[in-house]
């Protein structure tokens, strides 16, 4: 049997220019808060992920599943030891708790949805990350010590979101 209706859940529009989404800077990057999982009860979350040359997280894994579908320019995925370039247009799933990461060494600036199912990476991503004012706006400049902090609190806080560096 499918369950009732549940009329205390709304319909929720993404759209990355809402002056409500919450933009967060890490590791170079610009992620953009687009459906929390506060808005799907846990089910999932969809980040926009603006990705400059050279950005990407360290390599991980975590009991989530990932789905990245590339909107502009190319990624380099690195899954469970080998490299995939995925271009704009594609979509490559990462399944849960498989070892990978991602890089930008395409030369230009690159942006994918990345959809986290169950959720959970937004909450991390806001725990460890710096609350920026928008797409646009430039990532703090942390100093060596600020840097090193927000490290250690990624690490510290991992298990609590169900991840791990490698």
């Amino acid at each position: 049997m499918i369950p009732d209706d549940d009329p205390s859940r709304s319909l929720t529009v993404a759209n990355p220019d809402d002056p409500g989404t919450t933009y967060v800077s890490l590791v170079g990057n610009m992620y953009a808060m687009l459906i929390t999982g506060a808005q799907t009860d846990g089910r999932y979350c969809l980040i926009d992920m603006r990705v400059p040359d050279g950005g990407g997280p360290p390599p991980h894994r975590h009991d989530v599943e990932e789905m990245f579908t590339i909107l502009e320019g190319e990624i380099e995925f690195t899954f469970r030891g080998e490299q995939h370039t995925v271009r704009a247009g594609s979509t490559i799933n990462i399944p849960a708790n498989a070892p990978h990461n991602f890089r930008n060494v395409s030369g230009a600036p690159a942006r994918m949805l990345c959809m986290c199912t169950p959720a959970g990476q937004d909450e991390y991503f806001l725990r460890i990350g710096d609350v920026i004012a928008g797409p646009d706006a430039p990532p703090p400049q942390l100093s060596p010590g600020e840097q090193a902090e927000r490290r250690r609190r990624a690490a510290e806080l991992a298990p609590e979101y169900r991840s791990e560096f490698l």
